[in-house]
């Protein structure tokens, strides 16, 4: 179960983070942060976050025994 939500939570935080940083680098426009520098560093942080989090995901999946469920 701790996998999931370590798939999920890093998921979405990752897709998240792009939005911030396509805004705070003004390629999505519409929003208070577009060219927002500090919008674009706070969502780099995020992808990066995200991806650690699924990469410790999948390192927990590999390291399960094979007869335990997620």
């Amino acid at each position: 179960m701790r996998v999931r939500a370590l798939f999920a939570l890093g998921g979405i935080l990752f897709a998240v983070g792009v939005v911030w940083f396509g805004q705070g680098i003004g390629l999505i426009g519409g929003s208070f942060m577009t060219g927002e520098a500090v919008w674009a560093v706070i969502g780099a942080v995020c992808m990066v976050a995200g991806a650690y989090l699924v990469r410790v995901g999948l390192r927990w999946r590999r390291a399960a025994p094979p007869d335990q469920d997620d």
